[in-house]
């Protein structure tokens, strides 16, 4: 079985959030020589494939084997993966199945390794993600097997493959802002109190604001304001209250606090509550260190691109390897189907995505 082999066989499992349809079963067998353990929890199932060469480095490859539902307009049963004109079309080609065959392909194939090589897999990250990688890390703490570094084979490129790796993730910080007023005939203004006029001169001070100047590695944390409503849907009724919710993508520069002083720097004099949840939080890994830099040359090597090194776009379970100090990279397919109908990725990329991570293999130690 090659990697493309592969690929069309786990796109064959019906793998909706949270079932893995028997996929992490087929990935143990299939992977005979190394080790298995599964942490299981709440109905999600995470498995840990190992296998110890050598006294070196422990190196971890790491994905989720769930999709999305496949939703409507189709051209072809979603489930059952269609080779047409060079692509494979079907849910999680790119989200990421292709990544999950290139390197568990790879360590199929591997022979030699100056260290431990591993798998790791959730069939929760599509979802909630409570009960998946998280859960495994814990375990693996405590059994002392945290990886010293690991690749995340999620679809990390742009335009052309190759073009670009994740080296960490901004976190993610929603804002609930209500301001109470006192609701009142529109005819006499002067006898409520309007929140939304209260609102109206500070606006700009939070709206699209940059909390931060951001680094070299990040953009500034921005301020997004994604909702505002107040009122009864009618013109001689002054609202009583008013809910704005926002969002910043934050830097490793602005924290919560950071960003609950700035609120309340313009909205001290309101009768206002503010409620800040943290949905991720952010990491980099140091673009000297010894992942970044092997599998940046692993690319140039087989497809000749010199790759950047980026922090855009949403979150992934690499924010999970963050928090446990582990070195981690995402680095996958072209990120331009996910999620949508008729989802695909070319032959030719998961075939290179496959040689990249033999290449990493390979020049690691």
């Amino acid at each position: 079985m090659n990697v493309v082999d592969l690929l069309l066989k786990l796109l064959s499992f019906k793998s909706l959030t949270p079932d893995d349809a028997g996929s992490l079963k087929f990935i143990e067998e299939y992977l005979d020589g190394f080790e298995a353990m599964y942490v299981n929890k709440e109905g999600v199932k995470n498995l840990f494939l190992s296998k110890k060469f050598g006294e070196g480095d422990h190196l971890c490859f790491a994905g989720h084997v769930d999709v999305v539902p496949a939703g409507d307009n189709w051209d072809t049963n979603p489930f059952v993966p269609v080779i047409k004109e060079g692509k494979i079309y079907a849910r999680g080609t790119q989200d990421m199945k292709s990544g999950v065959a290139a390197f568990v392909q790879t360590c199929k194939e591997v022979e030699d390794f100056n260290g431990t090589l591993s798998v790791l897999l959730t069939s929760d990250e599509e979802g909630e993600a409570k009960y998946g990688t998280v859960v495994m890390l814990e375990y693996l703490k405590v059994q002392g097997m945290l990886p010293d570094y690991c690749i995340v084979a999620e679809p990390t490129c742009e335009r052309t493959f190759g073009d670009a790796i994740k080296i960490g993730r901004r976190g993610s910080i929603n804002g609930y802002l209500t301001i109470q007023g006192k609701q009142g005939h529109a005819a006499y203004p002067e006898k409520a109190i309007n929140p939304v006029h209260q609102l109206a001169p500070i606006l700009d001070k939070i709206a699209g604001v940059n909390l931060d100047n951001g680094d070299d590695d990040f953009a500034p944390s921005q301020m997004v304001i994604t909702d505002i409503r107040g009122g009864m849907e009618v013109t001689n009724v002054t609202p009583g209250s008013l809910k704005l919710m926002f969002n910043v993508r934050n830097s490793t520069k602005t924290t919560q606090e950071e960003v609950r002083v700035h609120i309340d720097k313009y909205f001290h004099d309101l009768d206002y509550i503010l409620e800040l949840t943290q949905g991720s939080y952010p990491f980099v890994t140091t673009r000297d260190s010894k992942v970044v830099k092997c599998l940046a040359q692993s690319i140039e090597n087989i497809t000749g691109v010199k790759t950047k090194l980026s922090t855009a776009g949403g979150t992934s379970d690499a924010r999970f390897m963050g928090a446990y100090g582990i070195d981690v990279v995402e680095f996958g397919v072209i990120n331009d189907t996910i999620h949508a109908p008729n989802e695909c990725t070319s032959v030719v990329e998961v075939e290179k995505l496959c040689e990249v991570f033999h290449e990493m293999v390979k020049t690691f130690n």
